[in-house]
C-alpha cells in the first residue's frame, strides 16, 4: 500500500505539455530550468512537440509560472518578441475570412516545424499558434501583476486585445475558435480592467470594462455577468464620474446613461433580468447593489417591482417581506408596509429580526392612531439591541418617544397627556445620551420642548440643530424662528425668517413665506402680510404650472410636527401679547 501511495504521488507531480497533437513528460525540461539552462530547456520543447522558437518559450513560461517560479516566467517571457509574434497574428488586407486570418502565420513558421503527423487543418494549426502565444502574453501580464507592476501587466493585457481586435476584426465567431484561446481572450478582458484599478488609473480602468462589454469578444454568460457586476461596482463606489459613452459606442435609439447611477442601474438591472431568465446565478450582492443605487435616487417603486419578479425560492420569503416593506416605505405607502412587517414578525416567522421592528415602529411613530402598535415594536427593538447591534439602541429609544409624543396628543385627560410627553422625554433623551450628535434626535428634542412650552430648552436645541446641519436644512430655521416669536422676540425670528428664505431655493420657500406672513400678522403689520401671501400665492401657482398638483403637495413642510408647532406657538405669542 506505502508502495502504491508512493508512486500516485509521482504522477501526480509530473506534468505534461501537449501541442500539435503530442504530448510529453516535464521531467527533463524541468531539470534543466532548475540548473538554469532555459536555452537548453526551450530546445527540448522545441524537438519534442514540434514549436517554433516564439511557441517553445511561451509553453515553457506557462510552465514556470505554473511551477510558481513567477520571475523566472517573466525571464522567459522576457526573452523573445512577443508584439512581433502578435504582428504575425494579423491578416492580410486582401483576406476576408477568419481561417484565412492565421494563414500567414502558419506560414511564416512552417519551416520551423519538422516530422508533424497527422497534421490538422491549415486555421486549426494556426489557431492554436496563436493561443499559444497570446496565452504567454497574457500570462507575462499575470506575471508583473504578481511582482506589482501593475501599469506594465495592464499594457501587455492590452496587447493581447489589440492582437486579437486585429485577428477577429468582425468579432471573435461563437464557432470554430479553439477553447484555449477562448479562455485566453475572457481572462484577459476581465483582468484588464483591473489592473488599471490597481495601478491607479481609474479612467482607463472605466474605458477597459467599456471595451470588455461593447465589442464582441464572445464571452459565456457568466463572465459577462462578472464584469457587468464590476463595473456597477466601479460607477457606484469609485468617485470618479465617468459621463456618457463615446458616440462611437452608442447605438441609435437606444437608451444612453447620463452619468455613473444611470449606467451602474442599468448594468444591474440588466443583471437582474439574467437572473430572472435562468441564464445566471442567483447573486444577492447584484439586489444589495441595486438597492443602494435605486435608494439614492429614491426609485424604491422600481426595486420593489424586481422583488417582484424574483421566482419563489431565490429569496427567502421574510427577506422579501422586509425588503418590500422598506420599498413601499420609502414611497409613502406605509399601510401596505406595515402589513408585510406584522406578517413577517408574526411569532411563527421572525419576532425578534431588529431591523424589522425599528422600521415598524417608525411608520407607526407618523400616525396616533398606530402609535400604540409602535410602542410594542420599539420596546421590542430596544430589548433585542444586544452585542453587534448595541448602536441600534439609541434608534429604539428615539422610535419609543416618537410614539409616546404621538400617544399623548390623542390623550383624553390632562393628567395622561403631561405624562406621556414626559415619558417621551425621557426616551428622547435616552436616545441622545447614545448619540449625541445625532441631528434628527436633536430636532426631535426641541420640537417636544416647544410643545410643552419649555421654549428655553427648545431654542437650545434649535440652535444645536442648525449648527449640527450647518445651517442647511430648512426646518432647523423654521424651528429657531418659532421659538423667538414664542418668547415674543418677533423681530428676531423676522431677521432669522428673511436670513432663511436668502438661503433657500424659490421653489421651497413655501413653508417660510407662510411663517413671515404670520409673524408680520403678530408684528400688527397686515399690509406687509398680504404683500407676502400675494406672492406665496405667485409661487404656488407657479409651481403648478411647473409641476403640477403632484409637485405641490411634495413642497409641504418635511416634518408635520413643527407644522403643528407654528401655529400654536405663534397663536399663543399673540394671546399673550394682547
Amino acid at each position: 500500500m506505502a508502495e502504491d501511495d508512493s508512486q500516485s504521488q509521482e504522477l501526480a507531480t509530473v506534468r505534461e505539455l501537449c501541442a500539435n497533437g503530442v504530448c510529453m513528460r516535464t521531467t527533463d525540461v524541468e531539470a534543466k530550468l532548475d540548473e538554469g539552462n532555459i536555452q537548453e530547456a526551450e530546445s527540448s520543447l522545441r524537438e519534442g512537440l514540434s514549436l517554433n522558437f516564439e511557441e517553445a518559450r511561451a509553453l515553457l513560461g506557462r510552465l514556470e509560472y505554473q511551477r510558481g517560479n513567477v520571475e523566472g516566467a517573466l525571464r522567459v517571457f522576457d526573452g523573445i518578441d512577443l508584439q512581433a509574434a502578435i504582428q504575425r497574428l494579423q491578416p492580410s488586407v486582401n483576406e476576408n475570412s477568419n481561417s484565412s486570418s492565421f494563414s500567414s502565420y502558419s506560414t511564416s513558421i512552417s519551416s520551423h516545424k519538422k516530422g508533424r503527423a497527422n497534421r490538422d487543418s491549415q486555421p486549426a494549426v494556426s489557431q492554436h499558434a496563436a493561443s499559444l502565444v497570446l496565452e504567454g502574453v497574457y500570462l507575462k501580464a499575470k506575471s508583473l501583476q504578481k511582482l506589482g507592476r501593475f501599469t506594465e501587466a495592464a499594457q501587455d493585457c492590452t496587447n493581447v486585445l489589440d492582437a486579437v481586435g486585429r485577428i477577429f476584426p468582425q468579432g471573435i465567431p461563437g464557432v470554430q475558435v479553439e477553447n484555449r484561446l477562448q479562455e485566453t481572450v475572457s481572462q484577459a478582458v476581465e483582468l484588464l480592467p483591473e489592473l488599471w484599478k490597481q495601478a491607479g488609473n481609474f479612467q482607463e480602468a472605466m474605458s477597459a470594462y467599456r471595451r470588455g462589454l461593447l465589442h464582441l469578444w464572445n464571452l459565456d454568460n457568466d463572465c459577462c455577468a462578472r464584469i457587468q457586476k464590476a463595473f456597477a461596482v466601479f460607477l457606484l463606489y469609485s468617485g470618479l464620474e465617468a459621463g456618457p459613452p463615446s458616440l462611437g459606442a452608442q447605438v441609435d435609439g437606444a437608451y444612453v446613461p447620463k452619468n455613473n447611477l444611470e449606467e451602474a442601474i442599468l448594468l444591474l438591472m440588466v443583471l437582474m433580468q439574467k437572473i430572472h431568465q435562468g441564464i445566471i446565478q442567483w447573486d444577492p450582492s447584484v439586489m444589495d447593489h441595486l438597492t443602494y443605487a435605486l435608494s439614492l435616487c429614491s426609485q424604491t417603486p422600481v426595486l420593489s417591482k424586481q422583488l417582484e419578479e424574483l421566482k419563489p425560492g431565490v429569496l427567502h420569503r421574510i427577506d422579501r417581506w422586509n425588503t418590500l416593506a422598506l420599498c413601499c416605505s420609502g414611497a409613502g405607502q406605509n399601510k401596505y408596509a406595515l402589513n408585510l412587517l406584522r406578517k413577517s414578525l408574526h411569532k411563527h416567522e421572525r419576532p425578534n429580526d431588529l431591523t424589522a421592528l425599528l422600521l415598524a415602529a417608525k411608520i407607526c411613530s407618523e400616525d396616533s392612531h398606530l402609535a400604540a402598535e409602535g410602542v410594542g415594536y420599539a420596546q421590542r427593538a430596544i430589548n433585542n439591541a444586544q452585542g453587534v447591534d448595541g448602536h441600534l439602541k439609541g434608534v429604539g429609544f428615539r422610535m419609543l418617544g416618537l410614539c409616546l409624543r404621538q400617544l399623548a396628543k390623542i390623550a383624553l385627560k390632562d393628567s395622561e397627556r403631561f405624562h406621556l410627553q414626559s415619558e417621551a422625554l425621557i426616551f428622547l433623551n435616552a436616545a441622545i445620551s447614545l448619540e449625541p450628535d445625532n441631528a434628527d434626535i436633536i430636532f426631535e428634542l426641541g420640537v417636544q420642548y416647544a410643545e410643552q412650552r419649555n421654549l428655553n430648552a427648545a431654542l437650545h436645541y434649535a440652535k444645536k440643530y442648525i449648527d449640527v446641519t450647518g445651517g442647511s436644512v430648512l426646518k432647523g430655521w423654521r424651528l429657531l424662528a418659532l421659538v423667538l416669536s414664542a418668547q415674543h422676540r418677533f423681530s428676531e425670528a423676522a431677521v432669522v425668517t428673511d436670513a432663511a428664505l436668502d438661503e433657500t431655493a424659490k421653489w421651497e420657500q413655501g413653508p417660510l413665506l407662510r411663517l413671515k406672513a404670520k409673524l408680520e400678522i403678530s408684528q400688527s403689520r397686515p399690509m406687509d402680510a398680504i404683500e407676502t401671501y400675494r406672492y406665496l400665492l405667485a409661487l404656488v401657482q407657479a409651481q403648478r404650472k411647473s409641476f403640477g398638483p403632484m409637485r405641490i403637495d411634495s413642497q409641504r413642510p418635511t416634518n408635520a410636527r413643527a407644522e403643528v408647532v407654528s401655529s400654536d406657538l405663534i397663536d399663543d405669542a399673540c394671546q399673550k401679547r394682547e
